[in-house]
């Protein structure tokens, strides 16, 4: 299963994830914290810990955040797909915006008296 699932990502998406692999287990041993005692503090087991570490796709996103939650590097992951970083988006957006706003039409007195 992990064979296709790799299979199907493109490129760039494994490296990130190869990435994010690595830097998670630098960070667990710069804080000197031994394999077991990670994978217990975030209650998944050792094996799901070193393939989180390879950077394995087939792991849950929430494994992911758990462990950085451990480490105490969680506050980038609400920060992933936040809309002040999606430039794109945002261009997107702002190209669906009116040229120009109209005042709404005057109501009749008829409109007003039944008020």
């Amino acid at each position: 299963m992990q064979n296709h699932i790799q299979g199907t990502l493109p490129l760039p998406v494994r490296r990130l994830l190869r990435k994010l692999g690595s830097d998670i287990r630098d960070a667990r041993l710069r804080r000197r914290i031994r394999a077991t005692t990670m994978a217990e503090r975030a209650l998944i087991s050792r094996t799901t810990l070193h393939k989180i570490e390879r950077g394995d796709p087939g792991v849950s996103m929430g494994n992911y955040a758990t462990v950085l939650f451990v480490l105490g590097m969680e506050d980038g992951v609400a920060e992933l797909a936040d809309r002040s970083r999606d430039g794109l988006g945002l261009d997107l957006l702002e190209e669906r915006l009116p040229q120009r706003v109209r005042n709404p039409a005057p109501r009749s007195r008829r409109d007003r008296a039944g008020d």
